[in-house]
C-alpha cells in the first residue's frame, strides 16, 4: 500500500521547489480569519466556502472554528492545537473531528525545513463515526513556490503528506491519501491543498475494484491577521 511503502521508503516521495530558507513558525491571535474556495469530486464537484477563525488563544492552546457553507455543505467544528502545527482535536480527512491521544498530531513541524520529513502512528477517537484507531501519517517537506491564488502571490513552501486512514472493514482495505500543501509565512497558514485519496475492495479476484474518494482542491480567497488589523 502507498502509505506503507512511504513509511518504509520515506526517500522515494518526490516533492518540488526550489531552496530557500526555513518557514518560521507563525504567530496567532484571536480574530485571524482566512477564508478558502473548496472543491470535492468530478463531474459535479461539490463547493463550499471554508472559514478557519482563531476564537481563543489561552493555557489551553489556541482553538480555530472552521465553517463549511456552500449549495450543499452547512458544517461547523472547533479544533484545539496545542501550538502552532500540533493538533489535539482536529480533522485529518473530511470534516470529522478527532480526538488525538496520548500524542497530538505534528500537522506541520516548524520550522518548516526543506528536507526535512516526519512519520507519525496516531492513536485517535473519531467523535463522527464514535470509533477508536490508529492513522499512519508521512511527511516529507520540499522547496518554495510562487503560488497565485485568489488571495494573491504568495512564496509558499511545499509539502507531500501520505496517510493511511483507520476505516478499513472486512470487505475493504483503509483508504490511502496523497496530499500537497502549500504554506506560507506571509498568510501564517496554507495557501493551497490538493487532496486525492482511494480505497481498494478486498476480493478474490486478480483486478480489485479501487475507488476514488476524495478529489479535492481548497485554495486561499482572502485572509486577515488581527496584529496586522491592530496597526
Amino acid at each position: 500500500m502507498l502509505a506503507a511503502a512511504a513509511a518504509t521508503l520515506p526517500g522515494c516521495v518526490a516533492v518540488g521547489g526550489v531552496a530557500g530558507p526555513p518557514a518560521p513558525a507563525p504567530v496567532y491571535r484571536v480574530g485571524d480569519r482566512w477564508v478558502y474556495s473548496a472543491r470535492d469530486g468530478f463531474r459535479a464537484p461539490v463547493t463550499w466556502d471554508e472559514t478557519h477563525e482563531v476564537i481563543a488563544v489561552d493555557a489551553n492552546g489556541i482553538a480555530v472554528r472552521i465553517t463549511q457553507k456552500g449549495p450543499t455543505v452547512d458544517n461547523s467544528r472547533t479544533e484545539l492545537w496545542l501550538l502552532p502545527g500540533i493538533v489535539a482535536v482536529g480533522a485529518l480527512f473530511d470534516n470529522e473531528t478527532r480526538r488525538f491521544q496520548p500524542t497530538p498530531l505534528t500537522r506541520y513541524q516548524f520550522p518548516l525545513t526543506g528536507g526535512d520529513r516526519w512519520n507519525q502512528r496516531i492513536d485517535n477517537f473519531n467523535e463522527t463515526t464514535q470509533q477508536a484507531g490508529s492513522i499512519s501519517r508521512f511527511v516529507q517537506v520540499g522547496g518554495w513556490d510562487k503560488v497565485q491564488v485568489g488571495a494573491g502571490e504568495f512564496d509558499a513552501i511545499r509539502m507531500r503528506v501520505i496517510m493511511r486512514l483507520d476505516d478499513d472493514t472486512f470487505w475493504r482495505f483503509a483508504t490511502e491519501c496523497n496530499y500537497e500543501i502549500w504554506w506560507s509565512p506571509a498568510a501564517g497558514a496554507a495557501v493551497r491543498e490538493s487532496r486525492t485519496a482511494q480505497y481498494i475492495d478486498r476480493s478474490d479476484t486478480r483486478e480489485p475494484v479501487a475507488h476514488r474518494s476524495q478529489n479535492a482542491l481548497l485554495e486561499l480567497a482572502s485572509f486577515r491577521r488581527a496584529e496586522l488589523a491592530m496597526k
